[in-house]
């Protein structure tokens, strides 16, 4: 189970991303998320994916 809260989510995504996933493809795919869920709810706190980065900022 993911957070629900936006700012929480986006550290737990960062997180993960870090930690265990080369790409957002992999973490999407892995934790079984809907890409366009997570990327509208980032979004609307001002997060995009960063693929050099391999993090959300």
């Amino acid at each position: 189970m993911i957070p629900k809260d936006p700012v929480m989510l986006l550290s737990f995504l960062n997180l993960k991303l870090r930690d265990f996933y080369k790409s957002d493809e992999e973490l999407y795919d892995d934790l079984d998320l809907d890409r366009k869920e997570i990327e509208e709810k980032l979004a609307g706190i001002g997060y995009f994916y960063d693929k050099e980065r391999n993090q959300f900022v």
